[in-house]
């Protein structure tokens, strides 16, 4: 059975790596301090200041890692002054050089060699000052008993040496970490990528081989209808190849679909979407449906993407459909207004001229609802609410230029939402 790791409040090795360890360590360190001046009644200014000095700075050292090479410098300093060491002096020196190889102030063997280099230096001014008691000699190297006066050189530069190693093998620890997790964080895009892409290859599969099929299969029948049928009038001839035409029509914008669908990240679609351009041939085929629309522009049509030129074509598209659904025989107004920092879109119906057919009870539909997402995702709104007439209207404000982060599509203040509190006449329409 494998072992599980202990909880994250209880494990030491993660307590380096809070944010509160060094201000507490720094105030236990100082506690020692305080204690052991206190207990010794050291009163000189010179030790007083370079205590302090080795002490204080270490509670910035790993927002500002060359506060410890100042504390590693006045903890030598110290020990030079006052041959008898502090502890909180050499804790206060230890963590200073350790925050420094941590952080990589320097390269370490630039450190280590500027630390032993610092540890004879202050051996020396032991010597120099009397520390040692040589009966007045002068200490020299080969003379008898002269490299005892040398061990605290060896003592100090072992320390360093090792506090080095320590704290380098702790930095490049750190380092191993983050790359593993980084490279756990690719793996996992990377996985999620090939999901994304095969779910999408599925839908495709799905459009092609189902949808794409039952399209074509009535664009057939009805081509075929218009001249196998006998006695069919003109009007239901030309009935019958306007929903060929359209049939044809839908597999063309599946087809794009499905190359849409099939194409890699970064790729360009196969097939050109449909932008504001191509309005006057919705229309049209709105128009060969039986329905009624008139077309209205405003404003000077500014530069856009096409993200927002195929949100509002498909907007127009969707309010069309649900106009020829919900209510047939009505006369529907499409304008559309450029401003330079906004689109407008507004799709407008009469009441219907006669009833709509009963159609089978298949709960909500979901048009309002994708049209108020296609704006959203671009940072626009939508509105839609039924006219005191029986008609209907949609209103789009879409930006000029989609922002680079997608927008959570909430409803905003304001906007009416299909799940919110409406009257009847609004839940009725809002199932289109």
């Amino acid at each position: 059975m494998p072992r599980q790791r202990p909880p994250a409040a209880l494990r030491l090795a993660d307590v380096p790596r809070r944010s509160w360890y060094p201000a507490v360590s720094t105030g236990v360190i100082a506690a020692v301090a305080v204690v052991e001046i206190a207990l010794g009644r050291i009163t000189a200014p010179a030790v007083l200041v370079t205590a302090a000095g080795a002490v204080l700075p270490l509670a910035w050292r790993r927002r500002r890692p060359r506060l410890a090479v100042c504390a590693t410098v006045a903890a030598l300093l110290n020990f030079l002054l006052r041959p008898e060491l502090l502890l909180s002096t050499g804790l206060a020196g230890v963590t200073g050089l350790y925050a420094s190889a941590r952080n990589r102030v320097l390269p370490p063997v630039v450190l280590t060699a500027c630390g032993i280099a610092a540890a004879v230096l202050v051996n020396l001014g032991h010597i120099a000052l009397g520390v040692y008691d040589l009966g007045g000699a002068t200490p020299a190297l080969g003379a008898d008993g002269s490299l005892s006066y040398f061990a605290e050189s060896l003592v100090l530069a072992c320390a360093v040496t090792a506090t080095v190693v320590l704290g380098d093998a702790a930095r490049s620890r750190e380092e191993y970490r983050r790359e593993r997790e980084a490279a756990r964080q690719r793996l996992l895009e990377m996985e999620r990528r090939e999901a994304v892409a095969a779910e999408r290859a599925r839908i495709a599969r799905e459009l092609h081989d189902i949808v794409a099929h039952t399209v074509s299969v009535i664009a057939v029948q009805a081509e075929t209808h218009t001249y196998t049928l006998p006695n069919l009038s003109a009007e239901a001839r030309e009935g019958f190849q306007s929903i060929a035409r359209s049939a044809r029509a839908s597999l063309a914008e599946l087809r794009s679909l499905v190359d849409l669908l099939r194409q890699e990240d970064g790729a360009t679609a196969a097939s050109p979407q449909p932008s504001l351009e191509d309005l006057p041939a919705l229309l049209e085929a709105h128009r060969a449906a039986g329905g009624s629309v008139k077309l209205l522009l405003s404003g000077s049509r500014p530069h856009t993407t096409a993200a927002v030129e195929l949100a509002a074509y498909r907007i127009v598209q969707e309010a069309l459909t649900n106009v020829r659904r919900h209510a047939p025989g009505a006369r529907a107004t499409c304008r559309i207004e450029y401003t330079p920092q906004h689109i407008r879109v507004h799709v407008a119906n009469t009441a219907p001229a006669f009833p709509p057919p009963a159609r089978p009870s298949e709960g909500g539909g979901h048009g309002l609802v994708g049209m108020h997402e296609r704006a959203a995702l671009l940072g626009g709104s939508l509105d839609w609410h039924p006219t005191p007439d029986g008609g209907f209207t949609v209103t789009a404000r879409l930006p000029v230029t989609a922002p680079g982060t997608p927008v959570r599509p909430s409803l905003d203040r304001g906007r009416r939402s299909p799940q919110s509190s409406a009257t009847p006449s609004d839940l009725q329409q809002g199932n289109r």
